[in-house]
């Protein structure tokens, strides 16, 4: 139990079971760790009497740690400071006893505080080479000694020198080696005090700042990434994408090894890693033709790293069996893949082992820099691809702790990089062992590699894994370090790398108790960007705790029941106006401040909309807010409308409820994200947790034949409660999609991204523009249910008159919307609508005369004024002022001036 808190040399925070007026309350130390508690107390070491403050903690204290606001605190005499560094080296722990000398109570000590205020660092780590002689330098405070083992090679029999590592300043060991260790592999060996377990121990450990590694991370690699051997042809010219301001992004979410794994056009040794981004492939045609739509950033889920796939690929177990054959309804695939489970070559990664390596199963050769190359590579093909790559980052857990095998961290610094709670136990709200960014020297472990994957990879964004379990202070500093970087001095321009993740607000952080963290509202007006569960719990219905099969704006809610009970038809009616409410305002940014008139006829802000007891409205500029109806996590989108739709709903109806999904997100202010697969219809066979399910259930198909719907049973383990739902609609054939169908939600995800691309209107630079120029028709409580009606105007620019009105109805029947201020404007659908091939939107007419729009149901369209003279041609950004792509810009009147072309990021 470590109960106690020594936040700074002087200072420790403690609140016994009891503390009677006049007790004692002492410190002990024991460097030989040999100390116990018996009935007279603490036995053995070295007593230090405190003293109670009777000021508390100061206001950089009470910041620094909230949760021990109120806390008894206790000051160490001044004479023993100079000490402090010494004691941590052995076992501490406090002590109280009553004033008649009884023992009352003792507890161990948790240590991040004061190893901050002794030992703060902020040289560099890791390896680095000075006329080719490597430097090692490991961050251990609390280590008694350090060596390094250096090995001739990665074979567990291969011969080693241990060489003695010197403390320096601040906690840290260091050897300068020799120029022929270069390319050979190393581990730590760090004798240190480990609380937790009472005792003394030597632990084998690899680096936490490795750059390269043996397979399986079993050693760390001394290799330099600057040399000539890591870098592509070209590399050091490598060109980005053109991007003009954040709100241009448009993110696709993809997993590293689904991309490939079944795409028969990819050699087959090169299946499921980064080289087949390199390869003329079905799959890289296909990313070929999303970037020429208007796709900028592919954001690849964990390539870091991570414990939980083996990288001998000779080694790991497949499904047995044809699968290919078993019945759509059969239990009996998800069988054969549980089977194999932790043994197959599939996990979506969120386990980290080592932050900024490569993982190696994504590699031809998981042994050494092969990783580091290919990883280059597929950048940099996707950048002559015309596509950014964005990592994401998991830096909010690691894969252990304590001293099992596949714990880094904590077997060097015991107790330090983890978040711990009361009673000095790792904190597991993130499901795995949560990290602390309050403490700084893992604040620097972050920050270090977001660089290091920034600078030596080239990666353009980074997507933080539950980054409201980070502080914003520690966001803030990331954003800095990253603005820091420039192309002359780095090789990158780092203020164009893009920074988002899930602003989730849960556990032990929750409401600011660790400090101010890092979540939708609290990183409002700083840029950094964050998901948005507002649409796409209104979207599709419920959210991921609720009913699964709970309607939403595109899947019925109020129009046509499923016949669930979910609610009265006043209540469920009541429901969908506030779910359009909802959805309005995501259009629209998710801005805090922006005004509308919501379901019951309140002029309101976006603040002011409840989404489940918070405020709706949160960002203060567009580019904070990530927009999405589908991601890796939970139900795709085409396997929530089949839950969710009526029954007697014909495959035709749930392709568009699911297309109209896909352009809610579209044509939102702010940032598109899109899960892969979205615009194929793409299914999991019902799997709403896939990360361990297998290549079988998360299969892509990149010649659009099939989408993966009805390949069995979704795996027992987290869906097996549905089972009974799920096997009638994977058993019906009226309910698989055909290629004509997947072709065609293909190309409507094409146009709704080459609609956005077109025109600045759908990708306004500020805050204050999309108030000034977004607004709502058919709102309140007499709406035309499930039909919403948002105008973009050019009003502040150079061209007021420019216009844009897109209509999303939702509905079973065609509506029509009438408006006097629409009344004689030559509005026409848009060019890219009109020569759809879907006839339906092809339908969608204008009245000028009547001011009169007529919209087929279920169908999205957008009208603009005046008429365009032409469009982009595919490839050409919209925001381009020369040659043939400028010609829609200039008939919209959109080349407008700096309002709309300014960046602007608020720190």
């Amino acid at each position: 139990m470590a109960r106690a808190h020594w936040i700074s040399r002087d200072t420790l925070v403690w609140e016994p079971e009891q503390l009677k007026d006049g007790a004692t309350v002492r410190l002990h130390t024991d460097p030989a760790g040999a100390m116990h508690l018996s009935g007279t107390g603490v036995v053995g070491g070295e007593a230090l009497t405190l003293t109670r403050s009777t000021s508390g903690l100061s206001a950089e204290q009470q910041a620094r740690f909230p949760q021990l606001v109120g806390r008894p605190v206790f000051k160490l005499a001044a004479s023993e400071v100079a000490r402090v560094p010494a004691m941590l080296k052995g076992q501490v722990a406090l002590s109280v006893t009553d004033p008649d000398g009884k023992p009352a109570d003792a507890t161990g000590l948790q240590l991040a505080g004061v190893l901050d205020d002794t030992d703060l660092y902020t040289g560099p780590l890791g390896v680095s080479f000075e006329r080719g002689r490597p430097t090692l330098r490991v961050w251990a405070p609390t280590a008694r000694a350090v060596s390094v083992r250096v090995f001739e090679d990665a074979r567990p029999s291969s011969a080693f020198v241990s060489v003695p590592m010197t403390e320096g300043e601040k906690g840290v060991w260091s050897v300068t080696g020799d120029p022929a260790w270069y390319g050979r592999f190393y581990l730590y060996e760090v004798e240190v005090y480990v609380p937790r377990e009472g005792a003394t121990f030597v632990n084998l450990v690899t680096d936490p700042y490795s750059v390269a590694l043996s397979t399986n991370s079993t050693r760390s690699q001394l290799v330099n990434l600057a040399t000539s051997e890591f870098q592509p042809r070209g590399w050091s010219q490598l060109a980005k994408p053109a991007l003009a301001a954040p709100e241009d992004i448009v993110l696709y979410e993809l997993h590293a090894r689904d991309f490939s794994i079944h795409d028969l056009t990819v050699p087959a040794e090169e299946r499921g890693t980064f080289k087949a981004f390199t390869r003329d492939s079905d799959g890289m045609r296909h990313l070929s033709r999303l970037a020429r739509a208007g796709v900028t950033h592919v954001h690849l889920l964990p390539v870091f790293d991570f414990a939980t796939v083996n990288e001998d690929a000779a080694s790991r177990r497949e499904p047995e069996g044809d699968l290919v054959s078993m019945p759509p309804d059969s239990a009996e695939q998800q069988a054969r893949v549980a089977a194999v489970v932790d043994a197959d070559g599939f996990n979506w990664g969120y386990d980290p082992l080592h932050y900024t390596v490569p993982e190696g199963s994504y590699s031809t050769n998981p042994n050494g820099p092969t990783r580091t190359l290919e990883f280059r590579q597929m950048v940099q093909s996707l950048n002559q691809h015309g596509l950014r790559v964005v990592m994401d980052v998991v830096y909010n857990h690691t894969h252990s702790a304590g001293q099992d095998a596949r714990s880094v961290l904590d077997r060097i610094v015991p107790g330090y990089y983890h978040r711990l709670n009361d009673d000095g136990n790792v904190e597991t709200s993130t499901c795995c062992q949560n990290t602390a960014s309050e403490n700084a020297m893992f604040e620097k472990l972050m920050v270090d590699s977001v660089v290091t994957w920034a600078r030596e990879y080239k990666v353009d964004g980074f997507r933080f894994d539950l980054m409201g379990h980070h502080m914003k202070s520690t966001m803030l500093h990331l954003r800095a370090a990253l603005d820091a970087l420039t192309v002359e001095k780095d090789g990158v321009d780092g203020k164009s790398i893009y920074i988002y993740g899930e602003g989730w607000d849960f556990g032990e952080v929750q409401n600011n108790q660790r400090g101010v963290n890092a979540t939708q509202r609290n990183l409002a007006g700083t840029g950094i960007g964050t998901f948005s569960d507002r649409l796409r719990d209104a979207a599709r219905g419920g959210g991921p705790f609720s009913g699964i099969q709970d309607q939403g704006f595109i899947t019925g809610l109020s129009l046509w029941s499923n016949g669930t009970p979910q609610g009265t038809p006043a209540e469920e009616r009541a429901r969908l106006l506030h779910d359009t409410d909802l959805i309005r305002l995501g259009l629209a940014g998710n801005l805090r401040d922006f005004s509308l008139v919501d379901s019951t006829g309140k002029d309101v802000t976006g603040a002011q909309v409840d989404y489940n007891g918070s405020p709706a409205g949160y960002a203060e500029d567009p580019q904070e807010v990530i927009t999405y109806v589908s991601a890796h996590d939970n139900e795709t989108l085409f396997d929530a409308v089949q839950l969710k739709a009526p029954r007697a709903a014909t495959l035709a109806d749930r392709v568009r409820m699911h297309n109209l999904g896909i352009s809610l997100v579209a044509l939102s202010q702010g940032i598109p994200f899109f899960h892969a697969g979205d615009e194929l219809l793409r299914s999991k066979s019902l799997d709403r947790n896939s990360y361990n399910s297998g290549d079988w259930f998360n299969q892509l198909d990149w010649t659009y034949q099939r989408n993966n719907w009805g390949v069995g049973l979704p795996p027992g383990q987290e869906n097996q409660d549905h089972w009974p739902l799920f096997r009638p609609l994977l058993a019906d054939p009226a309910l698989k999609p055909a290629p004509a169908d997947i072709q065609r939600a293909l190309e409507h995800f094409e146009e709704m991204v080459r609609i956005r691309k077109s025109s600045p209107l759908f990708r306004l630079r500020t805050g204050d523009a999309v108030k000034r120029q977004v607004r709502f028709e058919n709102t309140g409580p007499g709406q035309t249910p499930g039909l919403i009606v948002m105008s973009i105007s050019g009003e502040g620019t150079d061209t007021p008159d420019a216009r844009a009105v897109v209509l999303f109805n939702s509905g079973v029947t065609q509506q029509t919307f009438q408006a006097e201020r629409y009344r004689n404007l030559a509005l026409v659908l848009h060019p890219v609508q009109k020569d759809s091939t879907d006839p339906f939107v092809r339908a969608a007419s204008f009245d000028a005369p009547s001011g009169t729009f007529t919209l087929p149901a279920r169908t999205t369209a957008v009208f603009l004024s005046p008429p365009p003279g032409g469009l982009p041609p595919d490839g050409e950004d919209g925001c381009s002022t020369t040659g043939g792509s400028a010609s829609v810009l200039t008939a919209l009147g959109l080349l407008a001036g700096a309002a709309l072309r300014t960046r602007r990021r608020r720190t």
